[in-house]
């Protein structure tokens, strides 16, 4: 008997933790379950090859709203393959209806409902051991014999310190994101997210969780990304773990946390102005600062400790902060969310998501969608088509400012040349909206550009607007030093030949693993170092030093 659990990521370098759980959940029957992971981006035929070649008994496919239609498309045709086959589905886009998604897909045997590492190790053992039946495991809603679906009622919810550890050899993860979860649930709820039907929160013990994080450290992986839904809803354990990870710094291992900014105390402040810059990665989510939307959404957050936090944290100079919005939310038309995201964009993020709301089935929102005039996409993601106070063209606007914000701004590849440029703005939303609009009417945002060509368009951009180009042109090139040694300089760069003799001797003295551009002054020459050896840790740009 071989199972395999099956898991369709958005990105190879993500990793799927919820399948590895399972696999390691499944105890003495773990050896005859096989993890599989695919990427969506992967020609469904390969993953079905891939699969009939592994000639399983069973397939349970991880369901989520980026892998839902081709984990569809792969029930349908896998049975095809393989007849006599078991096919299971868990996971949040499936297990919030189960039935409908049984009558919808007829060649699926079950669904997991809920936590799955209890529910997978009894119906791994029911399949591989012959142990017990379906209808003896709680947490299933499956199909019997003569066609009827069944439900077994809720499962039995396991204590966070039983549930796995599966990353005792983080080799097999080389290259990939690792995802790592201290705690389970929500306490508050907001109405868009699937996470507000928990009605409490779990942790993992601190002991254990110290413990599992020394497995990281030592084996020094770039990367480990909490999925802790509000990592620091409990002030002291979050600053006893950031003062556990400031004092076991391996000085490579970075740390992506979810946290209310709002919840952030001084004590917790005081450890991270001591970090290493880079230790730890803090995404937040601000959602909107309209204070009928943060009320219609029943999100509990202070916009004005917020503030406070996030520029606090900005003034020690060592700790990424990325913030997001979600447009489409209710209470917040187009105005109001210019004015949301020109005052998120004046904390200055290194990040800045805007996102669309996801109408998620389940959810709160998805409930109220009536009440709300929400219009939204029947297939995943289920993202917003209009509202009661969005039309579909005002979020057409948002989605072309949410492209230039990404290119221009998220990228980090135009830092001074933003920072000129937006000082002749008002809005910051002002210019990435003209930008976006210069490029759809022009036909460029149908088209596949390089680095190099984004500042060529935006040279343009600025020659149209009656501005001169040539006076952000030094900025421009310093942006594209900052980030790579160029093999060839760029048309609008100044030319170096009367410095020549001058940068050949700084060539000399720092070697070729450097840059030195040359920048005028008043109108006089000033010599800048790009090292690429050593880059800042948050953004990626090289070490910058004005020489003498």
């Amino acid at each position: 008997m071989k199972v395999i659990l099956a898991a369709v990521n958005a990105k190879y370098i993500h990793s799927n933790l919820a399948v590895y759980s399972l696999k390691a959940s499944a105890g003495a029957c773990g050896d005859q379950v096989e993890v599989r992971e695919y990427t969506i981006n992967q020609h469904m035929d390969e993953i079905l090859k891939d699969l009939y070649q592994k000639q399983p008994d069973v397939v349970a496919f991880s369901c989520y709203i980026w892998n839902r239609r081709i984990t569809g498309e792969l029930v349908r045709e896998l049975p095809k393959l393989l007849p006599g086959v078991r096919l299971w589905a868990g996971g949040p886009e499936v297990s919030w209806d189960a039935p409908g998604f049984l009558k919808e897909y007829p060649e699926v045997t079950g669904v997991m409902c809920g936590e799955g590492e209890g529910i997978f190790s009894k119906l791994a053992a029911c399949y591989i051991e012959g142990k017990g039946a379906l209808s003896d495991i709680g947490g299933l809603v499956f199909r019997e014999e003569d066609g009827r679906i069944r439900s077994t009622g809720p499962a039995e919810v396991l204590p966070m310190d039983e549930l796995p550890f599966v990353y005792q050899d983080p080799e097999l993860f080389r290259n990939r994101i690792l995802y790592y979860e201290s705690s389970r649930g929500c306490p508050f709820r907001c109405s868009y997210c699937l996470s507000s039907i928990e009605k409490t929160v779990r942790f993992r013990s601190l002991s254990l969780v110290k413990k599992e994080l020394s497995v990281f450290l030592e084996a020094k992986v770039p990367q480990v990304k909490f999925v802790d839904r509000t990592f620091n809803m409990d002030p002291e354990r979050a600053a006893e773990l950031w003062r556990w990870l400031l004092e076991h710094d391996n000085k490579i291992t970075n740390f992506h946390f979810e946290i209310g900014a709002d919840l952030i105390t001084e004590e917790q402040l005081e450890i991270m102005s001591r970090m290493r810059p880079g230790l730890i990665k803090l995404e937040i989510g601000v959602q909107s600062t309209n204070p009928d939307t943060i009320r219609l959404v029943r999100r509990r957050m202070d916009p004005a400790r917020l503030r406070e936090v996030v520029e606090q944290i900005r003034s020690f100079h060592n700790i990424h902060q990325h913030l997001d919005l979600i447009a489409g939310l209710p209470g917040e038309d187009l105005k109001s969310f210019r004015r949301s995201f020109d005052e998120v964009f004046a904390l200055k993020p290194h990040e800045l998501q805007l996102g669309f709301l996801k109408v998620l089935k389940g959810s709160g929102m998805y409930r109220q969608a009536a009440k709300y005039g929400l219009v939204f996409h029947e297939k995943p993601p289920y993202e917003v088509l209009r509202t009661d106070w969005l039309s579909y063209g005002d979020l057409l606007v948002l989605k072309g400012v949410e492209e230039m914000v990404e290119v221009y701004y998220n990228s980090h590849q135009f830092a001074k040349t933003l920072e000129q440029m937006l000082k002749r703005y008002e809005s910051p939303f002002d210019f990435f909206h003209e930008l976006a609009v210069y490029y759809e009417s022009r036909g460029l945002d149908r088209i596949s550009h390089s680095r190099m060509a984004r500042y060529e368009i935006l040279r343009r951009f600025l020659e149209e607007k009656g501005w001169t180009a040539s006076a952000f042109d030094q900025c421009m090139v310093y942006d594209l030093y900052a980030r790579e040694n160029l093999k060839s300089r760029p048309a609008f760069a100044a030319d170096l030949s009367p410095y020549r003799r001058q940068l050949r001797a700084y060539e000399r003295d720092y070697g070729k693993k450097v840059h030195v551009e040359v920048f005028l002054y008043e109108n006089m020459p000033c010599y800048v170092l790009f090292d690429y050896e050593r880059r800042d840790p948050l953004t990626r740009d090289a070490h910058v030093e004005v020489l003498h």
